[in-house]
């Protein structure tokens, strides 16, 4: 049977993170943390030898991938960087306090965090619930966030042979939604910078084996 082994990596901290922001499309760089943050999840993946590298095409997630490259034995220095990687867009509410922004759209049904909100209503509700918020409609609801998520990782994972380690630096509430779509795992507690999440495709599905490790990578 095929098995292609997908490690996701969420980008380390960055500047917006470190602030409390919302950050979907909207990028800052890494900080001193998020920095370490990647070098970590090398060191983790460090036994591993990456056959293709993908992120997203903002700077924390591609230079999250090259610090997480130096550190392995491929001779592969440049991740493949990829639109249909980005985390989910949050339209207006990009950049604003997080805080703010979770009290405002759960806090009337009872809930003021996202990790709650995901916990009653559901990622995939969750985020249709924040594009509803949007007073000028530029957030992704879920079908938008399918419509562009799942071509990318198809992409991905069929330009792999089988047997390959492909590493795809990417981001929080992306990984959270792959889990969820693929497995029965919790996600919802908050996922790390700098976290390693293990996808693996047969050929025909995807099954999520572990998610959110940041010190072994054992499933």
């Amino acid at each position: 049977m095929t098995q292609i082994n997908l490690y996701f990596v969420r980008h380390g901290q960055t500047q917006l993170n470190s602030y409390k922001r919302i950050q979907g499309w909207a990028d800052s760089d890494l900080t001193e943390k998020g920095v370490k943050d990647a070098e970590n999840a090398a060191d983790l993946l460090s036994q591993l030898k990456f056959d293709a590298a993908y992120s997203s095409d903002t700077k924390r997630a591609s230079r999250t991938a090259r610090i997480i490259l130096k550190q392995n034995p491929a001779d592969l220095f440049e991740p493949i960087q990829r639109k249909a990687l980005r985390e989910e867009n949050f339209g207006y509410f990009e950049g604003n306090d997080t805080n703010q922004v979770w009290n405002m759209i759960g806090g009337p049904h009872g809930v003021n965090t996202y990790s709650d909100m995901i916990k009653k209503f559901s990622m995939e509700k969750t985020r249709d619930m924040i594009a509803a918020a949007d007073p000028y409609h530029d957030a992704e609801d879920n079908e938008a966030f399918w419509n562009r998520v799942q071509p990318g990782i198809d992409a991905v994972a069929q330009a792999a042979k089988d047997g390959d380690n492909v590493l795809v630096v990417a981001h929080g509430s992306m990984i959270r939604s792959i889990v969820s779509k693929f497995s029965d795992i919790d996600i919802s507690e908050p996922i790390l910078n700098g976290s390693v999440t293990k996808l693996v495709f047969d050929g025909h599905d995807y099954h999520a084996k572990f998610y959110n490790h940041v010190t072994d990578l054992n499933e």
